[in-house]
Order: structure tokens, then C-alpha cells, then sequence
């Protein structure tokens, strides 16, 4: 099977479904009703705290807003929240091409929709590695699996899918979303993936550079072993 070569996209992508997950919830009570005002038609699949948060913050608009992720996928979250988002729904609708016909069949076959938006950022890795006398066990359960994986399916597919993982651009998005009836432009959409690449690189690059100055006897040391 070979790779896809796209030759045909939306240079305008009206945003109608939006995925929600974030540790840092910052602007999100400014940002979430400029996007339910901007785009009438939106709904946002959320996680955990973040779907608290939402629900919060949308009110009685919430029931027809926002749902769970795991509502939608079917599948519940693990003890944790250690599995989530990593389902075929998900990122069939963020991978998903706009004039792909297979594309359009899967989607129908699964009941799944194309997400347009991604508002993730990650599990605060740096913050927690900076705190005096953090174990390798610590810093291990704040390394995000989910956010990198929706990060990069939605940035790889900018031709489609906004990216956002910074709470500073969201005051611009919005005056972009305005000013354009709720559709994302391919400018602001490659910015944001570019943005995304950087911004998974620079946290695998943290994690590298911990677990580098690590020893197998530091990591050893967090663990009780069952005899035998």
C-alpha cells in the first residue's frame, strides 16, 4: 500500500469538530465560547479534567456541545487516564483527507466524523524534573503518550486540521476564526503545525536528555521486585 499524495484540499476548513485535552487550562474560559460563538455548528470531544473543566465553563450549552471521548469512541479510559484517545475513531478523524473516497467510507463505516481542530498540550514533563528530589518513577508518569500522538496526527494533517498546543495563540485563532465564519485558513494551519512539530520535539528532547543522565541503578531503586 503506498503513501497517499494529496492533490486536492480546502483552502478554508470550517471547524465542526474539535478535540479538547489539556494539562495546561489556561485562557480555555475565553477561548472555548469565542469558538462556540464563531462556529455555531462546533462540537468538542473531551478528556478527563479537561471535560470537567469544559463542562464548567459551557454551562447548560454543554449537553449539546461537548461529549467524553470515551462516549464517542465507545471505549471506557483506563485506571489512570492511561489510555484515552489512542483509538482508530480518533485518528481516523484526524487523518482522515477531505477528497480521499476510502477515507469517506471508513468514516461512514465507523459512525466517526473529521476532527478539524486539536487543542492539546502536553503533561508538564519539564516542570515535574525540576522539582527537588523527583524519582525516575515520577518524571516516567509524566511523559504523554496521547498529546504527542493527536499533536502530530492533526499537524501532519494541516491541510485539514488545526493544531493548536499554545494557550498564547488562542486570542489570534479566534480573530482568525471571526473574521473568517469559523473556518481555518491553510496559512493558519501550516503556522500551527509548525509550531506543533516544535513543540513534540522540544519535549522529547527534555525526556532524552533526563533519562540520559540517569543511571539503571536510580531507576532500579523506585521498584519493589516480587520474590522470585
Amino acid at each position: 500500500m503506498g503513501i497517499n499524495t494529496v492533490e486536492k484540499i480546502d483552502a478554508k476548513v470550517k471547524v465542526r469538530h474539535v478535540l479538547a485535552s489539556v494539562s495546561d487550562k489556561r485562557g480555555l474560559e475565553t477561548f472555548i465560547p469565542g469558538l462556540v460563538a464563531s462556529c455555531p455548528e462546533v462540537k468538542i470531544f473531551s478528556t478527563g479534567g479537561t471535560y470537567a473543566r469544559l463542562k464548567e465553563i459551557l454551562g447548560t450549552a454543554a449537553g449539546e456541545r461537548l461529549q467524553a471521548v470515551s462516549d464517542y469512541t465507545g471505549q471506557p479510559e483506563t485506571q489512570g487516564g492511561l489510555v484515552k484517545t489512542l483509538d482508530f475513531k480518533i485518528y481516523l478523524g484526524l487523518l482522515t483527507e477531505t477528497y480521499n473516497d476510502a477515507h469517506q467510507d471508513d468514516l461512514q463505516r465507523t459512525a466517526a466524523v473529521p476532527i478539524d481542530m486539536v487543542v492539546v498540550n502536553l503533561y508538564p514533563f519539564k516542570q515535574t524534573i525540576a522539582q527537588a528530589g523527583v524519582t525516575v518513577e515520577g518524571a516516567r508518569g509524566q511523559i504523554d503518550i496521547g498529546g504527542p500522538c493527536m499533536i502530530r496526527a492533526a499537524a501532519k494533517n494541516f491541510i485539514r486540521v488545526a493544531s493548536v498546543v499554545d494557550p498564547s495563540d488562542y486570542a489570534g485563532i479566534l480573530d482568525a476564526l471571526r473574521a473568517a465564519e469559523g473556518q481555518t485558513s491553510l496559512d493558519l494551519r501550516f503556522a500551527l503545525a509548525r509550531k506543533a512539530f516544535a513543540h513534540t520535539a522540544d519535549y522529547d528532547r527534555a525526556i532524552a536528555d533526563y533519562l540520559q543522565g540517569q543511571s539503571p541503578a536510580a531507576a532500579a531503586g523506585c521498584y519493589q521486585y516480587p520474590e522470585g
